[in-house]
């Protein structure tokens, strides 16, 4: 019992969190002056169709309680939006002029449609509606959460993956972008597009837009220089990784590394790093790519003669499908992998 109360405790002390009542003008404005930051991976996910954005306007009219809007206060003094895209952009689509829209990517001034109590504002703007209407609306607050910036990134990090409940969910990498910002992450949207490194990695079509690429690059780098020190969690350890990249990271280095492993890769399997499917799995992948990087450590270039012999043999098989995520499975696979393009 001491224990799990002491836990508790721990993990509570770890998120800050303060609640505001906003209006709707404050909050549009707070978009406009980019104090209220809705990130390109979480723009993506804006769904609703004009009905939905309608039905959620009449509520507001009517004084329905909605859901609160979850932010995460940056250091700046801004506010990065975790849970509620789709409620404040429909906000901005109804409220904001042309040059707030554009920040979102929203075309003209949303109309509404469909409604089933307000029956009169049907075809209706905002900029039409009579001033006094206009005014309502604009006062209606909105009830606002936001965790402080003295909780730790990886708190942020579970928060986003916990309140994620759009119409179109973030995956862990698209997650991570909103969090971990800055060079590292451009870095590797830049490695992402190296032709021979989409040319080893054969990934299925929504795996080009939702960040499985990028991912799979963060993956390359954080086993070649961790994974003797990988625990069973591969989200935990992505997400230290990136954490601690985005601090150090030897640009220049890493980047020779991986341009070579995957010209030389992308030249030894023109079909991919695949085995009796069309894509990539990561197990794989992690063995082969980091394998080779390891490899050209002591040899100007990879022992590919036998290459799809030991890529489709039982033992590489045994290691890289099924319950093979612990530290000892993931450090044979790549060690194997090395071994093999030594030459051994």
């Amino acid at each position: 019992m001491p224990d799990l109360l002491a836990q508790l405790s721990d993990q509570k002390r770890r998120v800050d969190f303060d609640s505001f009542d906003i209006t709707i003008k404050e909050l549009v404005g707070m978009v406009a002056d980019s104090l209220i930051d809705i990130a390109p991976e979480y723009q993506r996910q804006f769904r609703w169709d004009q009905e939905r954005q309608s039905t959620f306007v009449e509520s507001v009219f009517l004084g329905i309680p909605v859901p609160s809007l979850f932010m995460a206060a940056n250091p700046n003094g801004s506010w990065e939006l975790i849970d509620g895209v789709q409620r404040l952009s429909t906000l901005v689509h109804f409220v904001a002029d042309d040059s707030v829209r554009q920040k979102l990517k929203l075309s003209q001034s949303l109309i509404l449609i469909e409604l089933k109590k307000l029956t009169e504002f049907n075809g209706k703007s905002f900029q039409t509606l009579p001033k006094p209407v206009q005014l309502q609306f604009l006062l209606k607050p909105i009830k606002v959460t936001t965790i402080s910036d003295k909780s730790d990134l990886t708190v942020r990090f579970d928060l986003f993956e916990r309140l994620n409940t759009g119409g179109v969910l973030l995956s862990p990498q698209e997650i991570r972008a909103c969090i971990y910002r800055g060079e590292f992450n451009e870095f590797l949207r830049q490695m992402a597009r190296f032709a021979p490194f989409k040319k080893a990695v054969r990934l299925p079509r929504e795996g080009e837009s939702n960040g499985t690429r990028e991912e799979f690059v963060l993956r390359f780098f954080a086993y070649y220089d961790s994974y003797k020190s990988f625990d069973h969690s591969v989200t935990e350890f992505l997400n230290g990784y990136m954490e601690r990249a985005s601090k150090q990271f030897e640009y220049p280095k890493h980047r020779a590394v991986f341009t070579e492993v995957f010209q030389e890769l992308s030249a030894a399997l023109p079909r991919g790093i695949v085995r009796g499917r069309t894509t990539t799995p990561a197990n794989l992948y992690e063995a082969v790519s980091v394998g080779a990087a390891l490899a050209l450590k002591s040899r100007d270039h990879l022992v590919t003669t036998r290459i799809s012999t030991w890529l489709n043999s039982e033992e590489l098989r045994q290691l890289t499908t099924g319950g093979t995520n612990s530290r000892s499975m993931v450090q044979k696979r790549i060690e194997y992998c090395r071994d093999k393009f030594l030459g051994v």
